[in-house]
């Protein structure tokens, strides 16, 4: 099989009516868009920048996939589903996606959150141990966890994927199985009698479909201000990329895990394809221009990195930044996904607010997605937990993340 090669944009860029247009082409609509044409839908996607690009939430290189999502039955189930067909993908087109890291959950004070994803894991037929401090720091002399770490809970089947060139590598499949790419800052046009006829752009470029999927992540509540401005939050988030010492090969894959730290809210990743170890706040950022924000890490992100790592990875304290990162979250106000019927409009479907936990679920989100056009209901798409995904009111909440702001308790008063 020839290697899959960045999706390349169509040059005409007005295409005749197909059965589902996609806007954009992150990881949920890229997996809509390649499912949907591998089942034999006239399909085209259409993204402002491009699959993979640096203002893309989906963008980066990396993404964390674990199955522990606390006493989540749902993401867990999701998250193994959409973890083969990841690996499955990746084998049928031959590209280099996943990373087999393993990820290592730091639990600290009671430990509730970790204990109840443990014993989902276990109820799930999930992989998974408990370790004790001495076995953390016998597998991983490097870490240190004297801070009241008083176990962790490890997923040895949990790894990463390529973010990037996993968006480019879906949205390329997907022109190989005959679907349309274009370059296209795409909103909805002409609508009559409860249904959307057409999307348009800038230049007057106009695509019609019988469906619509707008897949826009953080640019969801400017397309649609009067269904999702108040639904989606969008934040800065920075990640750090840092320089492991010369020849040290402790912070590579297979000498330290992927990480989350619930309580302190940090995460990270062991240095990939040499790029350096990966480690980010996973608490919220102010609010983030996507389109037009710089994308600039802030000095007070590195300051309190550095301070997390000498508790925990003392080693990197002082490590040079290589990289600076700034993404996005797109954040629903209780965790959960939008995926549901546009309220008016009988023929479009939202796709969004992966409020941060998304990416891994990516193929599985695709395949509701495609069950709910084709007529299922919520609960018929995936059962009852399935309705958290509609549109309307939500109840504030932590699903399925880390402990946001609490890392604030951790700091010294003078």
């Amino acid at each position: 099989m020839t290697p899959l090669a960045p999706p390349q944009p169509v040059v005409d860029r007005v295409s005749p009516s197909t059965e589902l247009v996609v806007v954009g082409a992150g990881v949920m609509g890229s997996w809509t868009a390649y499912l949907a044409a591998s089942g034999g839908r006239q399909v085209t996607l259409l993204d402002a920048w491009g699959a993979g690009n640096p203002r893309a939430t989906s963008g980066d290189e990396s993404r964390i996939s674990r199955a522990a999502h606390g006493s989540d039955r749902l993401y867990t189930r999701w998250s193994r589903r959409a973890r083969e067909a990841w690996l499955a993908f990746a084998d049928e087109w031959q590209v280099d996606l996943w990373v087999p890291t393993g990820v290592l959950w730091f639990a600290s004070g009671d430990g509730a959150w970790e204990r109840s994803a443990y014993e989902t894991l276990v109820d799930e037929g999930v992989p998974v141990e408990l370790l004790d401090g001495d076995e953390i720091c016998a597998r991983w002399p490097q870490a240190r966890v004297d801070d009241g770490v008083g176990f962790a809970l490890y997923e040895p089947e949990g790894g990463a994927l390529r973010a990037r060139r996993a968006c480019q590598s879906v949205s390329a499949a997907f022109q190989r199985r005959g679907g349309s790419y274009a370059l296209a800052a795409a909103r909805p046009g002409r609508s009559q009698g409860g249904r959307l006829l057409e999307v348009v752009d800038a230049t007057g470029h106009s695509w019609s479909g019988e469906e619509f999927v707008f897949a826009c992540g953080p640019w969801l509540p400017r397309v649609f201000p009067d269904v999702a401005a108040d639904l989606i939050r969008v934040t800065k988030q920075d990640v750090l990329y840092l320089g492991v010492p010369a020849g040290d090969r402790r912070w590579d894959v297979g000498g330290t895990p992927a990480w989350c730290d619930y309580a302190a809210a940090y995460y990270g990743l062991p240095s990939i394809d040499g790029r350096g170890f990966k480690v980010a706040p996973d608490r919220y950022g102010p609010i983030f221009d996507p389109s037009h924000g710089e994308r600039v890490v802030d000095a007070e992100t590195l300051r309190l990195a550095r301070s997390y790592l000498a508790r925990r990875f003392p080693v990197l304290a002082a490590a040079p930044v290589v990289e600076g990162r700034v993404c996005q979250y797109e954040t629903t106000p209780d965790g959960n996904f939008v995926l549901d019927r546009h309220p008016e409009w009988s023929n479009v479907w939202l796709a969004g607010g992966g409020s941060g936990h998304g990416f891994k679920h990516g193929p599985r989100i695709g395949e509701y997605l495609l069950a709910r056009i084709d007529g299922a209901s919520p609960e018929e798409a995936d059962g009852a937990d399935a309705a958290r995904f509609v549109l309307g009111p939500r109840q504030a909440g932590v699903v399925a993340r880390t402990g946001g702001d609490s890392m604030a308790r951790t700091w010294e008063l003078f």
